[in-house]
C-alpha cells in the first residue's frame, strides 16, 4: 500500500490542497480563491462558510485528480496565515473572519503605545501589539462591537478553523498562538497577566487548548468524509503558522538557517535556540518543541505585484503568456544601473506605520511600465532588506537564505533579492512550501519522520541558486538609501492624510 500525506495551505484568500508522496513529490494540486470584503476603510474580512466550502472543494478535487485510494492518505496537515481573528460563536458556528491585512485597530495600537501596554505584553510574549494582531483585534471588538464580542465562543487562527471543520476539534498550536502574541513564550502557555495587559482578562475561556504543531488534534469526521472523499478517521495534526510551515517546507530546519518568504507578507526569519530578546524584532514564534523563529515581517511583499497585475496588466497582457511572466520579462529588460523610480510597497501600511501608503517616486516622461515594474520589484526587496537588517542588529546572523513564496517563482526576482540582500539565495524545489511544511508536520505527528529535519531531508530539495552581482551593488545601495529617506520624509504627510480622512 502506498502512503501519501495531504497538505492544506489556507492563505488570506487562496486555499490549496496538495497531495504529496513521502519523497515530497506533488501528485495533485487544487486551489480556490476566496473573496475578501472591505465593509469599511481598514476592515478586511472573509466569509467563513465560503472558506469551508472552498476547502471541501479543493480537497475533493485533489483526491480525484490524484486518482488514489483516500485510504492511502496517512495524515493531514494544515498551514494558515497567522494573526487576524477567526471566531466561532458559542454554538460552534462560524461568526467572523478578520484577515491579517486588516488595519481597523490602528487607533488602539497608538493609544496603547502612549500607555506603554507594549512593555507589559513584551515581558510575557516578546511581542508588542500591532493592528492585525489577534489579541489587538479581539480588544477592538470588545470595545467597538460589544454585541458581536458577546457572541464569541472560540478565538481561532485561520488554519485552526479548517482543522475544526475537518475534525470538530477545538484547538490551536504553539506556532500560531505564539506568533500572535497570546502565549507566554518560554513555557508556551496562556497566562492571565498577559491577557490582562491587552485588556482581555475575561477572555481566557475563549482561547482553545494549545497543542504542539505535530500533535494529532483529531480525526476526519464521517460527515466530512462524505463531503470530501477523505477516509473517516484519518488523523489531522494541529498544524502550523504558515510562515513556519514555509520554512520547514523549503528545507530550513537547522539553527541559524534563514527563510525569506515573498508572499502576501514580507517574511524574514531565522531559527534560534533561545528566544531573541530584542524589542526591535517584530515577532517571535516557536519552531518545534525546543526552538524559536525570530521573525521580521509586514504586509509589503508580492501582494504589490498581485495588485498591479489585477488592476493594470492582466486584461492587456500578451497572448500565450501569464501576466506574471510578462512582468518578469519587462523587469529583466531594464538595466538595474539605469534611472529607475523608487517604489514604496505599503498598500496595506508598513510595519512601522499603519498609515503609510504605497507610491512611486521620481517618475519621468521617459519611464515605461517596465521601469515601474522594476521599481516595484526592487521596492519589495528593499523592504525585505530593512527587515533583514533588523534581524542582523538583534544578533540573528546568517550568510545565505532560502527564498519561497510567490515571488520565488519569478525568473528575475530571486536575483534581485540576492543583489539587494547581498547574500546567496536558494529557491526551494517545491512551489508549495506552506503545504509541504504542513505535510512534514503531519508525517512527524504519525511517526513517519523522527522530527522536522528528518522530514525535510526526505521531502525537500533546492532547485535554483543565485549569487549577488557586484556590478549592481553600488546602484542598489544608493537606491536603498533613497528609499529610506523618502520613507522618513513621507511619514508626516501620511499622518496628515490619515487625520484628514478621519475627519471626513
Amino acid at each position: 500500500m502506498a502512503n501519501y500525506i495531504l497538505g492544506l495551505d489556507a492563505g488570506n484568500t487562496v486555499i490549496k490542497a496538495i497531495l504529496f508522496d513521502l519523497s515530497g513529490r506533488e501528485l495533485a494540486l487544487a486551489a480556490r480563491d476566496g473573496r475578501s470584503s472591505m465593509p469599511k476603510p481598514g476592515h478586511v474580512e472573509r466569509d467563513l462558510d465560503e472558506l469551508w466550502r472552498n476547502a471541501v472543494s479543493v480537497i475533493g478535487q485533489c483526491i480525484a485528480e490524484a486518482g488514489i485510494d483516500a485510504g492511502d492518505i496517512v495524515a493531514i496537515g494544515c498551514a494558515g496565515h497567522g494573526n487576524g481573528l477567526y471566531a466561532l460563536d458559542r454554538t460552534g458556528a462560524p461568526l467572523i473572519g478578520i484577515q491579517s491585512l486588516d488595519t481597523r485597530a490602528v487607533g488602539i495600537v497608538a493609544e496603547w503605545a502612549k500607555q506603554n501596554v507594549g512593555d507589559r505584553t513584551y515581558a510575557h510574549c516578546l511581542q508588542r501589539p500591532w493592528a492585525a494582531q489577534t489579541p489587538t483585534l479581539l480588544a477592538w471588538l470588545k470595545r467597538f462591537s460589544p454585541p458581536l464580542f458577546a457572541r464569541i465562543g472560540t478565538v481561532f487562527l485561520c488554519k485552526d478553523f479548517v482543522v475544526n471543520r475537518l475534525t470538530g476539534a477545538r484547538s490551536s498550536d504553539t506556532s500560531d498562538m505564539s506568533g500572535c502574541g497570546l502565549l507566554q513564550m518560554r513555557d508556551r502557555r496562556y497566562e492571565p497577566d498577559l491577557l490582562a495587559a491587552y485588556g482581555l482578562g475575561d477572555c481566557m475561556d475563549l482561547l482553545p487548548p494549545v497543542l504542539e504543531s505535530a500533535d494529532i488534534a483529531g480525526h476526519v469526521s464521517e460527515e466530512v468524509a462524505a463531503l470530501t472523499g477523505l477516509r473517516a478517521g484519518t488523523p489531522v495534526v494541529a498544524g502550523l503558522f504558515d510562515v513556519v510551515a514555509s520554512a520547514v517546507g523549503s528545507g530550513v530546519t537547522r539553527t541559524g538557517a534563514a527563510s525569506v518568504i515573498a508572499g502576501t507578507w514580507s517574511i524574514n526569519q531565522v531559527i534560534t535556540d533561545e528566544p531573541t530578546r530584542d524589542p526591535s524584532i517584530f515577532m517571535l514564534s516557536t519552531f518545534d518543541r525546543q526552538r524559536y523563529l525570530a521573525i521580521e515581517s509586514s504586509a509589503t511583499s508580492a501582494a504589490n505585484l498581485e495588485w498591479i497585475v489585477r488592476e493594470f496588466i492582466e486584461h492587456g497582457g500578451e497572448a500565450g503568456k501569464s501576466p506574471f511572466e510578462l512582468c518578469s520579462e519587462l523587469v529583466a529588460s531594464v538595466d538595474p544601473n539605469s534611472d529607475i523610480p523608487i517604489y514604496h510597497p505599503f498598500l496595506y501600511g508598513s510595519q512601522q506605520n499603519g498609515h503609510a501608503r504605497a507610491g512611486f517616486y521620481g517618475i519621468a516622461g521617459w519611464h515605461s511600465r517596465a521601469h515601474l515594474l522594476r521599481a516595484l520589484f526592487e521596492g519589495v526587496a528593499f523592504e525585505h532588506k530593512r527587515h533583514v537588517e533588523t534581524l542582523h542588529k538583534a544578533g540573528a546572523d546568517f550568510d545565505q537564505v532560502v527564498l519561497s513564496g510567490g515571488g520565488s517563482r519569478s525568473t528575475v526576482w530571486p536575483q534581485i533579492f540576492a543583489d539587494v540582500l547581498g547574500v546567496p539565495v536558494t529557491v526551494a524545489r517545491s512551489r508549495e512550501t506552506g503545504a509541504l511544511g504542513a505535510a512534514i508536520a503531519a508525517g512527524t505527528g504519525v511517526g513517519i519522520f523522527a522530527d522536522y529535519s528528518a522530514g525535510a531531508a526526505a521531502m525537500t530539495a533546492a532547485a535554483r541558486h543565485f549569487v549577488p552581482n557586484e556590478a549592481v551593488a553600488d546602484a542598489y545601495a544608493r537606491r536603498y538609501r533613497l528609499y529610506g529617506e523618502i520613507n522618513q520624509a513621507m511619514t508626516p504627510i501620511w499622518e496628515r492624510i490619515a487625520a484628514q480622512q478621519a475627519r471626513t
